[in-house]
């Protein structure tokens, strides 16, 4: 966090006197900043095993990169999840937020979240809305990569 001020504050430092009314930064909201310091679930399962799903979405307009990996036991149930994302801090907290949230859901109970839900939880802006929205497209992409790998065991 401190090296977030650190960053939002660089260019007033040297003012003598700073009103926060006068100040027009825009600050990441403290679920943000949380996830993005501390992201849940980095990392990487193995994209070859039959109960790994892998998502890779990405937004060309901001350049955003999002990679979900879903594993799912032999109960249907989501028993791990792992992101790896190249973004901003909203497309790195929504990751992380989604692989939290789907960890211990079935697929379908999964497939049912919604950027929404995400956007509401980490109070994105407008403007960053697009992160949850990947988020969204990673879980649905991992678990139509899982279900393909299901069906090519029967």
């Amino acid at each position: 966090m401190a090296a977030l001020r650190r960053l939002l504050f660089t260019n007033v430092r040297n003012v003598q006197s700073v009103s926060p009314m006068s100040l027009s930064i825009r600050a990441y909201h403290e679920k943000v900043i949380d996830h993005y310091e501390n992201p849940r679930n980095v990392g990487t399962l193995d994209k070859k095993s039959k109960t790994v799903g892998t998502g890779l979405v990405g937004a060309p307009a901001c350049g955003d990169v999002m990679r979900l990996q879903i594993e799912v036991g032999d109960d249907g149930k989501i028993v791990d999840a792992k992101f790896k994302t190249f973004g901003c801090g909203s497309a790195i907290a929504s990751s992380s937020l989604a692989t939290e949230w789907i960890k211990g859901k079935s697929v379908g109970e999964a497939a049912t979240i919604k950027n929404t839900h995400i956007a509401k939880e980490l109070s994105l802006p407008p403007v960053k809305l697009h992160c949850s929205m990947l988020a969204e497209d990673a879980i649905k992409a991992a678990i139509k990569d899982y279900a393909v790998k299901q069906e090519s065991l029967e």
